[in-house]
């Protein structure tokens, strides 16, 4: 077979998917059911006042056509997909944007000084309330979704009739791919795209919001890191949060060198998302 041990990493890759969720399905599986079974013994329907994991979900899912609920396998999948989406992309964006910080140390300095006026000298770490009064940390994030967005295309999508799209005619059945990378490099939007400029997200007040940016593509599309409208990635919140908070955080407990002798390189590698080419590598101290 052509490519034969990448198909055979991809085989590995499935059954080991397999060994680590399956026992986790089955546990929660048994868990369900014993849960339902006191309910029913305690005279109560088992709806109480808690949060429906979403392994419980594709319990519950039954397929109408087929009249059957999931197999394993398939909650598997599932499972995986709704994991890797959430962990793969934010990774990568996170090491894009360290990469950054790396490299420019400037920026690096401006930023930890934003976080000491915020938290105050001797603050163990910064906490998640700290977070929305730092509006240049949120600016070098979404310098670093712009510069170097995880995805450089969303999923494609076709339209069942002839449509108008930004005064193109999209005729039925075709596909339509936004590539997200090349919006975030446009140079009649962005001046000089390539580089890392954190402050064109700031405005003259030094806050990110009152220029109007908009992520969410709810008003205007200049970049579009998670998608827009109602397809857009259900979790982008939480992708902006736990980025902004694990670079504040980097940042506040440890100042990132580059290693003697090296360059950080910034040159892409297309894999299941688009990773650094050369992992960053980084001379790490404690700032404390």
């Amino acid at each position: 077979l052509v490519l034969r041990k990448r198909w055979e990493e991809v085989y590995e890759l499935r059954e080991c998917r397999k060994r680590v969720l399956i026992p986790l399905i089955r546990a929660r599986l048994k868990a369900k059911q014993e849960q339902l079974s006191k309910a029913k013994e305690d005279g109560n329907d088992g709806n109480g006042d808690w949060m429906v994991p979403y392994v419980d979900t594709l319990l519950d899912l039954e397929l109408p056509e087929e009249k059957r609920k999931l197999e394993e396998d398939q909650i598997v999948n599932l499972c995986w997909e709704f994991l890797g989406a959430g962990t793969d992309t934010t990774s990568t964006a996170l090491q894009w944007i360290m990469a950054n910080l790396v490299k420019y140390p400037e920026i690096q300095e401006r930023l930890y000084d934003e976080i000491k006026s915020v938290v105050g000298q001797g603050a163990e770490q910064v906490k998640e309330e700290d977070l929305e009064r730092m509006a240049y940390l949120k600016a070098v994030v979404l310098e670093g979704l712009r510069r170097h967005p995880p995805a450089h295309f969303v999923l494609p999508h076709a339209v069942k009739e002839d449509a108008e799209l930004g005064g193109y005619t999209i005729p039925k059945d075709a596909i339509i791919n936004f590539m997200v990378a090349e919006m975030g490099w446009n140079a009649e939007i962005w001046e000089d795209p390539m580089a890392f400029k954190p402050e064109r997200f700031l405005n003259s007040a030094g806050g990110v919001e009152a220029r109007g940016f908009d992520i969410t593509g709810s008003r205007e599309i200049k970049m579009m890191p998670f998608g827009v409208g109602r397809r857009i990635c259900p979790a982008s919140g939480f992708a902006m949060l736990h980025l902004e908070y694990f670079v504040a955080n980097l940042v506040w407990l440890f100042k990132w060198r580059t290693v003697a002798g090296e360059e950080v390189d910034l040159s892409e590698k297309q894999e299941i998302t688009t990773v650094m080419k050369n992992p960053l590598r980084a001379q790490i101290s404690s700032r404390n």
